[in-house]
């Protein structure tokens, strides 16, 4: 029998729309649209977020300040370019939980993990292990691994994989306990990622620091699908670094400056290995140039060269947006939203679908995953062609993030049936 969405449903889902404080601020994206002209159901804002409408008016009034100006726009504009990364500060530190002084945007998020492991990966013949995630993104294993070689060591046994327990999914705080008791004295660096990419699993920052650096390790975390997607209180939680992209979550664009978080107790520490670069230099001697180098005080200190400002004006689009709704307000709405696709999810009772996100909502973010039994590629675009943009991981799961910004209960309900249907038709 073929299961479709009921009317009832759907009505329901509209009713919780209608009290839905976050709603209006779905009209401030840009909604993708099918050949019919009706909107795609966009699940897919954990890959990359869809583009706010005011996106053009900051962009553009850049522009024109380069047309007006030329070079002089580093320094006469309303807002010059010399300093132009310094109006996301405040709402960059907002969204990651810490101390403005504590976070810069610059580069990609790849290139500041590098530039933030040249300062907190500093390998002995005591201490030289990395310990990640066995299932972490890519890139973040490419350049845990190529760190490693770089100072010599072989990633076999430099660095250390946390993984599940047989026949698991999910990483237990007890295994990663484990191991530090096991072999903490000769990690020299904890780097993981805030929410896993694949599981949606949401790892305690605070805990994993405590623990990591009561063993002497140094710690870190990738950001990229935490940030703008979760509560953050990176200050308080009192990690070394982090990084994270801004196009996901932060709908900045796609493949859009990243930003880094260094806490204040190394943010100050001139002696702190770093690569250097002339826009790290302190600000007031900065245009003399023949001065050795002197790192501007805070995360800054770390940045390498001059600000692009087009793609800083797109994320300062969404950013508005943030500083306008809040973490709070997003978080809420996001646990509302989600665990309703959770129940709509289990109401079908169908064998084929499992979820591999932790159930807790204070364990995951506003994604899911979910494997389907003997499913295949097959799945995914029947889903597409029926309206949903979400997105495919080999060999069975589609995951899909409900966001609060955009996304709406309606749609999440409509998505189900339409994921049942596709179910069906793979038999």
């Amino acid at each position: 029998m073929t299961y479709t969405t009921t009317t009832a449903q759907i009505q329901e889902a509209r009713e919780m729309d209608a009290i839905d404080p976050l709603r209006s601020y779905r009209d401030l994206f840009h909604l993708p649209l099918r050949e019919n002209g009706q909107a795609f159901i966009y699940l897919n804002g954990n890959s990359l977020g869809l583009q706010p409408k005011s996106v053009r008016k900051f962009v553009e009034a850049e522009l024109l300040d380069w047309e007006k100006y030329g070079v002089e726009g580093h320094f006469k504009p309303v807002d010059p370019w010399v300093d132009y990364h310094e109006l996301l500060t405040r709402s960059t530190a907002a969204v990651a939980g810490a101390l403005p002084s504590e976070v810069v945007v610059m580069n990609t998020l790849t290139v500041n993990l590098h530039l933030l492991m040249v300062s907190f990966y500093q390998p002995t013949a005591g201490r030289y292990k990395i310990l990640m995630e066995s299932d972490a993104f890519p890139s973040d294993r490419y350049a845990i691994a190529s760190q490693v070689k770089f100072h010599g060591y072989d990633p076999e046994t430099a660095v250390v994989q946390l993984r599940p327990r047989q026949g698991e999914v999910l990483i237990r705080m007890e295994d990663l306990e484990k191991v530090l008791e096991e072999e903490g004295e000769q990690i020299a660096l904890v780097l993981l990622g805030g929410v896993n990419y694949y599981t949606g699993q949401r790892f305690d920052i605070g805990q994993i620091t405590r623990m990591a650096h009561a063993k002497g390790c140094r710690v870190g975390f990738d950001l990229a699908h935490a940030a703008g997607n979760i509560a953050l209180d990176l200050h308080r939680d009192g990690p070394d670094f982090a990084a994270w992209c801004t196009y996901k979550y932060l709908n900045s664009g796609p493949g859009n400056l990243g930003a880094c978080f260094i806490h204040e107790r190394h943010a100050y520490n001139p002696e702190l290995p770093r690569f250097e670069g002339w826009w790290g230099h302190n600000k007031q001697t900065r245009f003399n140039m023949r001065q050795a180098f002197d790192p501007t005080p805070g995360a800054e200190g770390w940045m390498l060269s001059n600000v692009p400002v087009l793609p800083l004006a797109a994320m300062r689009a969404s950013l508005e947006i943030f500083d306008e709704v809040g973490m709070p307000a997003l978080v809420e709405k996001s646990k509302k939203l989600t665990g309703y696709l959770e129940s709509l999810l289990k109401g079908l009772e169908n064998e084929r679908i499992r979820i591999i996100t932790p159930a807790h909502p204070d364990e995951r973010g506003c994604q899911l995953s979910i494997q389907i039994q003997n499913g295949d590629k097959s799945i995914f675009r029947s889903i597409r062609e029926k309206g949903v943009i979400a997105d495919w991981r080999e060999p069975d799961v589609v995951r899909v993030a409900p966001v609060p910004l955009y996304n709406t209960f309606e749609e999440v309900c409509r998505f189900v049936g339409i994921l049942a249907m596709a179910i069906e038709e793979t038999k």
